[in-house]
């Protein structure tokens, strides 16, 4: 496994993210709020996190759902996962939703998703008109049953 340096704004007032175990994938962020906001059945909304950062370039960060709040209040990212480009230098902001049937709150500070560092390659696109034949072929959405 390798470490990569990555520049970091912290203006959350909370810790930076963390790994919880020596093979955690992805680190907890934080919400950065005033105030408690709370999300009606189905209401999404735009939570800042206060944390910039600069990745290299090759790097992605990915903003995904944590897996306790989905269990437990179903709570979800709408665009997940989210991608923060290696280029963008604004405020990291986590769109959540309330996918359950009851309110949910989300207060200052709580630990809202986790963000994942990937690398990542361009692909060069090699027009053609035919395409290498495979066992699979063209079979689709649920083509090996149950």
């Amino acid at each position: 496994m390798e470490n990569i340096k990555v520049k970091i704004i912290n203006d959350s007032g909370y810790d930076l993210p963390a790994y919880e175990t020596p093979s955690s994938a992805g680190m907890d962020i934080h919400a950065r709020l005033e105030s408690p906001v709370v999300l009606a059945p189905l209401q999404r909304a735009l939570i800042p996190t206060g944390l910039r950062i600069q990745l290299p370039r090759g790097y992605e960060c990915q903003i995904r759902p944590r897996s306790g709040l989905a269990l437990r209040h179903g709570i979800s990212i709408v665009n997940t996962p989210g991608t923060v480009d290696a280029d963008y230098r604004g405020e990291i902001g986590v769109v959540i939703i309330n996918l359950s049937d009851t309110p949910f709150t989300v207060n200052p500070g709580e630990r809202i998703a986790q963000m994942v560092i990937k690398e990542y390659v361009h692909v060069e696109w090699e027009q053609v008109t035919r395409l290498d034949e495979t066992v699979r072929g063209e079979g689709g959405f649920g083509h090996t049953g149950l």
